[in-house]
């Protein structure tokens, strides 16, 4: 082995020697003047704080007390003409100095004693908005933002910010603004040796509850896994049901952090959270509570320069089954959203068992055989929304129903009694079957009237399995476009399934649970298609209190289902979706209103090319529809120009179906003249606004007085509780809820004035 020169010893060591002497010479001219630089900078920050945010801050003292640990005491941050922000009695703390050398902060230990930080917003006034006030920065040079680095960055900033060893001793959050007040007060919080320990006592004006932070609290090596519980109760805030309508409650919550990496210009975050009983209650999703006994997810997020997902080894756990998501957003250059889920083949009975309570009640107790996979893989270009992918598919083996649960859907097979709603209260019972002599055989019904709706509503119903994948890809497309549910894409079998089993109330689980039902009968052979057709003309509602089609068509026409012609058969398709319109498609003499007419050609010729109907040039009948003589004393001169706001009001559908969308009866047309020059018909303005008006003003009074029979009936409800078995509190909590759904229907029905 060769060894050294000791020349080049002896010139190593003088230089380490050098740089040695020099770094205590800079470090002892740099602690003598320490406390001068400390007052430098604090001083600094405050006339920066007072010049881009207008904020006032003081400190009593600031000193050090160690080589790297300085004392605060009596800071105060208060908002030119706003409630303080924050104030702090006591602050220390040490900043690790092997990470400053390399220009990172990171902080040691922290002692905090006696802190308020105060969010207000009172009457529009915030204390807080300084927090989202852009910087400004005349330099700034336009460049694409790297997702990946930004993540990086983010992550590393919050995790050195979080200290080794924390002590802190009642730390009061308090959030207030017009109608709420809540207070969180960290009486201790203690990270010593990566061991976290904390006792928050929250107070939100409505119940107080004490909530324990605990777990691991590593930063430095990105290992968190921490763990929030509520002595002798649920982690809940009442605030969120008071101000969005949320109740959201659970036994514990945890949630992990175990790497964070970077790999090919990618940011790989490694995480899981996991819930025990998960309570959620919220009018959009159910009318009763959803409760999930245990729930996790394994979420390894990965983020790129321009994309932000959630990959696909990440694994969700409910209950019995898990299933693998994928997401991803890309933002630019132009944005495109994917999504994907797969779960494999899972045995049939752990899937409905792994149903959260309250979710699916027609399905609750069921029991199955066999085995299930879903998949569902969905891909949209932004720029290209019409060539949306969708494809969601349930593949069974061997399925089979052992036991019906709480609805026996069976029930369509026999006389079964059908209770429609109408506001969310039962209306008067109808009896589907031979029993009730407005029952119609299916073979009693006109072929034009099955094959109108069946044109309309679901020209493929014989040959799908209940759903019609292309019309719900559309479906998805236009919605997108129009940033609204404009279109619907439900089946014959799905709208079915929907009046026979379901309430009307327009909830994501509601919706969820009639494609289960629609895809279980369907794959079972529950029903066959002609009775499926047969119970379906008998229970939809085509107007006002008229359920089934032999009530309709002696209403309508006053004749039997058989007799109906192709004209009036068309004119039923077309009220399906809208069936309260149904009489404002005529005109006082009993005709049909023009806006009708490019309707029945559509329906007529789809008809016709399909071999169910003679070709005709004259409107397929829309010329010889004529309402019952009786009626026509009874409907109001309304003009066009506000048939289609009676249209909306009236519209209680979830959307049209996966057919022939429903008329919307056209306003007079100006002329060629009038649209050249954008004048409009003076003469007939003045008498066309005048019959608006009265009309507005005859639908106001309408609703008005519905609305005030709705409160009637909620106060009689709220005035009658049935106070048996119960306490007080639960009374009052009764009532309140029945007050708050009142609120919340009148809102609704409001929403419908015109």
């Amino acid at each position: 082995m060769r060894r050294i020169n000791p020349k080049y010893l002896r010139i190593a060591g003088i230089v380490v020697a050098v740089i040695v002497v020099i770094t205590l010479i800079v470090g002892s001219i740099a602690y003598s003047k320490r406390e001068a630089i400390l007052q430098s900078v604090i001083s600094k920050a405050k006339s920066k704080a007072k010049r881009d945010y207008n904020l006032d801050v003081k400190i009593g003292s600031a000193h050090f007390t160690g080589l790297a640990t300085v004392a605060f005491t009596d800071i105060s941050v208060v908002p030119f003409q706003r409630d303080s922000f924050l104030s702090i009695k006591k602050f220390d703390v040490s900043v690790k100095l092997l990470p400053l050398l390399f220009g990172n902060i990171k902080l040691g230990d922290v002692v905090l004693q006696n802190g308020h930080l105060n969010f207000t917003n009172l009457k529009g006034v915030k204390n807080f908005d300084f927090l989202f006030k852009k910087k400004k920065d005349s330099t700034q040079t336009s460049h694409k933002l790297n997702l990946a680095e930004l993540s990086d960055n983010l992550i590393n900033q919050v995790l050195y910010k979080i200290p080794d060893n924390l002590s802190l001793d009642n730390f009061l959050v308090s959030a207030t603004d017009d109608s709420t007040h809540i207070t969180m007060l960290a009486k201790s919080a203690l990270i010593n040796d990566g061991k976290l320990a904390s006792t928050i006592l929250v107070n939100d004006g409505i119940a107080a509850s004490t909530w324990h932070f605990d777990g691991k609290m590593h930063p430095s090596d990105k290992d968190i896994d921490v763990r929030l519980y509520a002595d002798g109760k649920k982690v809940e805030l009442p605030v969120l049901q008071k101000k969005f309508h949320v109740r959201l409650n659970f036994d514990t919550l945890t949630t992990k952090l175990s790497k964070v990496e970077r790999n090919d210009g990618e940011t790989q975050i490694f995480t899981s959270c996991a819930v025990r009983n998960l309570l959620v209650n919220h009018a959009g999703l159910s009318l009763k509570d959803i409760i999930v006994p245990s729930g996790s997810i394994d979420a390894n997020i990965f983020v790129g320069a321009n994309y932000l997902s959630l990959d696909s080894s990440s694994v969700i756990h409910l209950k019995k089954i898990t299933a693998r998501p994928f997401l991803k957003y890309t933002l630019n250059p132009v944005k495109i959203y994917e999504m994907k889920i797969n779960t494999g083949w899972v045995n049939a009975q752990d899937v409905f068992d792994s149903f959260p309570t309250g979710l699916f009640e027609s399905m609750e107790g069921m029991q199955v055989a066999g085995r299930l996979n879903y998949s569902l893989n969905f891909f949209m270009n932004a720029q290209h929304i019409d060539d949306l992918v969708f494809d969601s598919r349930l593949n069974n083996e061997n399925f089979k129903i052992v036991k019906f649960g709480k609805t026996d859907f069976n029930k369509l097979n026999k006389t079964f009694v059908y209770t429609p709603y109408e506001y969310g209260k039962p209306m008067a019972p109808h009896v589907i079957g031979p029993e009730n002599p407005e029952f119609t055989p299916l073979e009693q019904i006109s072929p034009d009237v099955r094959n109108a709706v069946m044109t309309a509503e679901d020209p493929s119903f014989y040959r799908n399995r209940g759903f019609v994948d292309e019309s719900i890809r559309k479906s998805l497309a236009t919605d997108f476009k129009t940033k609204k549910f404009t279109r619907g894409g439900s089946t014959i079998s799905m709208q079915l399934i929907k009046n026979a089993f379901l309430v009307r109330s327009k909830t994501l689980s509601r919706k969820i649970e009639e494609i289960l039902i629609v895809w279980i009968i369907e794959n079972t052979r529950l029903m066959s298609k002609n009775r499926m057709l047969e119970v379906y003309f008998n229970i939809i509602e085509w107007g006002r209190n008229i359920y089934g089609i032999g009530e309709a068509s002696h209403y309508y026409f006053g004749k039997s289902p058989s007799e109906l012609t192709l004209g009036e058969s068309i004119f039923l398709a077309s009220i399906v979706p809208r069936p309260k319109a149904g009489l404002y498609a005529f005109q006082p003499d009993g005709t049909l209103r023009p806006g009708l007419h490019g309707y029945f050609n559509l329906i007529g010729r789809l008809m016709a090319g399909k071999g169910l109907t003679e070709r005709d040039t004259n409107a397929y009948g829309f010329y010889s529809v004529r309402l019952r003589e009786s009626l026509r004393r009874e409907m109001p001169v309304v003009d066009t120009t506000v048939v289609d706001s009676l249209i909306k009001q009236s519209d209680e559908n979830d959307g049209v179906g996966v057919g022939i969308p429903a008329p919307e009866l056209e306003e007079k047309r100006p002329t060629f003249i009038q649209r050249l020059f954008g004048k409009k018909d003076t003469s007939q303005a003045a008498k066309v606004e005048e019959r608006i008006k009265e009309t507005n003003d005859m639908i106001k009074a309408r609703i008005k007085l519905e609305i005030e029979q709705m409160k009637a009936d909620y106060k009689n409800r709220m005035n009658n509780v049935d106070t048996t078995g119960r306490t007080n509190k639960e009374v009052k909590e009764e009532k309140k809820r029945l007050k708050q759904e009142m609120k919340d229907k009148e809102k609704e029905m409001r929403s419908h004035l015109p």
